[in-house]
């Protein structure tokens, strides 16, 4: 098969579409998830280390989704209307890199949600941008494949990051007398894949289309087709219950610590967390792939529905105080296969509904819409986690998701 840059080709079979760019976005992801998935792995226990509650982080990481999903609509719609949309990626993955090593510096929650508010700015602007390249690359009848092949590559840099971290934090733990140290050093160490990643999109990928839209945002805001907008609904009712993976591997760590203690029980989730990156990476290409003769509405919807089962066993575990890792394992599995489905198909089906010169701002608005979503979800949940029980906060994410995947089934 070809690796050289195809833009925007089109053949009947959907051949030749593991492109170049294809594979150096899927090498990019790799580098850029095991950098920042090996500082989510450890976030949690180290705030709970620091005596940061769990209403705290749900800001945190709201707050951080907020900034990434608005930074995105600006990011598509300055690549659509000047260009130079290589570069602006390599930009957004060179500061999400460089914001790993600032955990290790923290000694409190302000710090942390600067960090991870500058690092997913960087995150969300460059994620339209790069989605808009990799549909422009393969023909239409394989974006499922090529969508699916990226995220995997995503995937796996999630696999390998908790990996990671947790054979850092075993070695460092019985060699450091300071709790806090094991930690730090992970986070600094995180630099070295998450600079990588700029890099390797530097050298990589090939981007020669400028610009393409001459309007202004807002006209290309309502230049968006009402199929699209209408997907949109079901996308936002979703989000709002989507909370923030953080929360799960929390949410595991209170579980399992009454016997075990914090660090351990930190590891024993961010372990969890490992086979819901491999149940991820393995769902993400076929389901990409199926999506190209099945279409993709019905399986989208899936996803959302399974996200909203995996919240209704997090408040199960809460509920009736169920420790056991094989039950806790299922959902951190079923978590992933949902955001698989999810994130595969969401990318995809946009590309399949908004035209060429203004994809880029679809994304945005993608993005966004995601974005806003996320940031109600994780307040949610971590407010009424700590207001009054996480039975609570998981309770309402599974109604809001399984909401959404009604709204997506049924919008034609």
């Amino acid at each position: 098969m070809s690796l050289t840059p195809q833009t925007d080709q089109r053949s009947g079979d959907g051949s030749g579409w593991l492109t170049r760019n294809v594979v150096g976005m899927g090498v990019t992801s790799l580098l850029a998830d095991t950098g920042y998935e090996t500082v989510t792995a450890v976030l949690p226990g180290f705030v709970a280390l620091l005596g940061v509650p769990a209403a705290a982080l749900g800001a945190i990481e709201g707050v951080a989704d907020s900034v990434s999903s608005f930074v995105k609509l600006a990011g598509g719609w300055l690549a659509d209307r000047f260009g130079h949309r290589k570069a602006m990626a390599v930009g957004g993955y060179f500061l999400t890199g460089a914001c790993n090593g600032l955990f290790g510096l923290a000694s409190g929650w302000p710090l942390i949600l600067a960090a991870r508010a500058l690092a997913w700015l960087g995150r969300g602007f460059r994620s339209p941008i790069t989605k808009a390249i990799l549909a422009d690359s393969v023909p239409a009848e394989a974006r499922g494949r090529a969508f699916g092949f990226e995220r995997a590559g995503d995937t796996l840099g999630a696999i390998l990051g908790p990996l990671l971290a947790v054979g850092l934090l075993t070695y460092l733990g019985s060699r450091v007398s300071n709790p806090f140290a094991p930690f730090r050093i992970v986070f600094l160490l995180a630099l070295v894949p998450g600079l990588g990643s700029a890099a390797c999109f530097a050298f990589l990928v090939c981007d020669k289309q400028g610009a393409t839209a001459a309007t202004r945002l807002w006209a290309a805001l309502k230049s968006l087709p009402r199929s699209f907008r209408r997907y949109l609904w079901g996308v936002g009712v979703s989000g709002v219950g989507d909370f923030a993976r953080t929360l799960m591997i929390l949410a595991t760590t209170q579980l399992l610590s009454h016997g075990r203690g914090v660090v351990r029980s930190a590891q024993i989730a961010a372990l969890l967390y490992v086979g819901h990156n491999v149940a991820y990476a393995a769902w993400s290409y076929p389901v990409g792939a199926l999506s190209d003769r099945l279409g993709r509405r019905g399986l989208l919807a899936l996803g959302y529905l399974a996200g909203a089962i995996t919240a209704s066993g997090f408040a199960a575990a809460f509920w009736w105080r169920f420790e056991s890792l094989g039950y806790l394992l299922a959902l951190f599995l079923l978590a992933g296969i949902s955001i698989a489905i999810v994130d595969s198909l969401e990318g995809a089906m946009t590309a399949d509904l908004v035209e060429k010169d203004i994809r880029g701002t679809a994304y945005g608005v993608l993005g966004t819409v995601n974005g806003v979503g996320d940031l109600i979800a994780s307040a949610v949940v971590g407010a009424l986690w700590t207001g009054i029980s996480p039975v609570a906060g998981f309770a309402y994410a599974a109604v809001l998701m399984g909401a959404g995947a009604l709204v997506v089934y049924w919008l034609r």
